[in-house]
């Protein structure tokens, strides 16, 4: 690709999180993506059709899901990596402040609650897939329900970000997985 071209993708991209995260989703517009990016509204159009398209691509591009590697620390240690970004992510990053609005925004546009939606199940089937492999390994309990154990791991990073004035500090992984699926053996 261009250099050029990519760094007006780019552009466009990060000033798209930034809009999102001042605005509403109804109060967002490609208008203003462009005058932040500095780019043409013609150049956001022939990349993105519509302005759910530029959003999605903004939050797959730019907040990158760690790839949890098989590591010295097993599941327990790819657990805690995951936590550690979504915790980072939620704590201090333009993307924990495009949540509100996209939660506001797919209780009113089903289109956008198709994303929303699709978008967290697939980041959270990583964190399943990694709890599913330490419960075969038996590094985690047998008991542990994959799916409802990472639910109970994201929930708190979500909830305090959401619903209290200060989001669930980045360090906290650790004791996370340990509160949830218990201590290691």
């Amino acid at each position: 690709m261009d250099p050029r071209i990519a760094r007006t993708r780019q552009a466009a991209l990060r000033a798209t999180l930034e809009v999102l995260a001042g605005r509403s989703y109804a109060g967002f517009t490609i208008e203003e993506v462009a005058e932040t990016a500095r780019v043409a509204k013609s150049t956001i159009y022939r990349h993105w059709p519509t302005k759910l398209a530029l959003i999605a691509d903004a939050l797959e591009t730019l907040n990158e899901q760690p790839v949890p590697q098989p590591t010295a620390g097993g599941a327990r240690a790819q657990i805690e990596e995951l936590l550690s970004h979504l915790l980072a992510a939620f704590d201090d990053s333009i993307l924990s402040d495009c949540i509100p609005s996209l939660i506001e925004a797919a209780e009113h546009h089903p289109e956008v609650a198709d994303f929303f939606h699709g978008y967290s199940a697939r980041r959270r089937r990583t964190l399943v897939d990694v709890i599913r492999a330490g419960i075969g390994s038996g590094e985690l309990p047998a008991h542990l329900d994959a799916e409802l154990a990472a639910l109970a791991l994201v929930g708190p990073v979500v909830y305090r970000r959401t619903m209290t004035p200060e989001p669930l500090p980045a360090d906290q992984a650790r004791r996370l997985a340990v509160q949830v699926l218990g201590p290691p053996a």
